[in-house]
């Protein structure tokens, strides 16, 4: 019976999130939905296969995608810790074989959170000519009392995709430690995206890192931030051209909307072959003072203008 309750408050939740809830009734659809460190429901579809063992502070995943396979509906997946406490560790192994493709939605919610961790660590392995797009939304409440710590190491086959969006926008963030690095083989492509809106006193670093190896590989590590009252971030953006005709890019914006406000860029980018090119940008500024005035004349208050703005920055 508390499994139940667990599942059907969850489900509330990821609904209020955004999640589409029809998709986890659907047999035909894959799905996985965890709380804590228990897994209260598992949907293979043809071509996935999805393996899960409950550890005493939370779940280990093997997620395969076969050979060949096209999935033809979104993966949806769903973790969350509900209670004002928790530590709740995901390990994960991706396995995307050769030739496949799918689209992976997650949803990871915690919106009681006083004392969270919430711990990723992942392996993800994308086969040649294979593509793998991946969107994590991140649902918080107000309080800010939970630790976001993803990592993850991604190799991209031959001919291969990986697409990422990590995006953090609702509640207060809490602490927020993102580190992702990529493993580009040949005519791969490769793109982190990550999107935060951090306010009070919100505690941001994000470390992308994308490694062009193969020839004709190509990158694109981007983020977009705003920063109210007193939150902090740090972004570290890191290209490699590591082969001829890999092509890199770092794009970098964060908005600043508070006096506590401190916020810093760091792009790196590196080229150890002559016939690589690798590009970066990075600025921090405040709210267009313009685009104020224009949204206020049309009878906007100063808060609603700035909330348009900030959904257009991290839309």
């Amino acid at each position: 019976m508390l499994v139940v309750k667990e599942y059907e408050a969850l489900l509330e939740a990821y609904g209020r999130a955004g999640g589409n809830l029809d998709a986890l009734r659907n047999n035909e659809v894959g799905n996985l939905v965890i709380h804590e460190n228990k897994v209260l429901s598992v949907q293979e579809a043809d071509g996935i296969k999805v393996e899960t063992k409950e550890t005493e502070s939370g779940v280990s995943i093997h997620f395969l995608v076969e050979e060949g396979a096209k999935i033809e509906y979104p993966v949806h997946l769903c973790f969350g810790v509900l209670p004002e406490e928790g530590l709740q560790e995901i390990m994960l192994r991706v396995e995307a074989q050769n030739n496949s493709a799918v689209n992976v939605i997650a949803h990871c919610i915690f919106p009681n959170a006083v004392d969270v961790i919430h711990k990723m660590d992942a392996d993800i392995k994308i086969g040649d000519n294979a593509k793998f797009s991946y969107r994590e939304t991140h649902y918080h409440g107000e309080i800010g009392g939970i630790k976001v710590i993803p990592k993850a190491k991604i190799v991209v086959g031959k001919g291969a995709v990986w697409e990422s969006t990590f995006s953090l926008i609702q509640g207060s963030v809490g602490l927020l430690d993102y580190d992702f690095e990529i493993f580009g083989d040949e005519k791969s492509t490769n793109e982190l995206l990550v999107k935060v809106f951090g306010k009070k006193e919100d505690d941001i670093s994000i470390v992308e890192k994308i490694h062009l190896n193969g020839q004709g590989a190509r990158g694109l590590a981007k983020s977009r931030l705003v920063l109210n009252d007193n939150a902090k971030a740090m972004v570290r953006g890191e290209t490699y051209g590591n082969a001829p005709f890999a092509r890199g890019h770092v794009d970098c914006l964060e908005i600043v909307n508070g006096d506590g406000v401190i916020a810093r860029a760091i792009p790196v980018v590196y080229v150890n072959d002559k016939q690589a090119k690798v590009t970066h940008e990075a600025a921090i500024g405040s709210v267009d003072k313009k685009q104020m005035q224009t949204l206020m004349a049309r009878g906007l208050s100063e808060e609603e203008a700035v909330d348009i703005i900030v959904k257009g920055i991290l839309r």
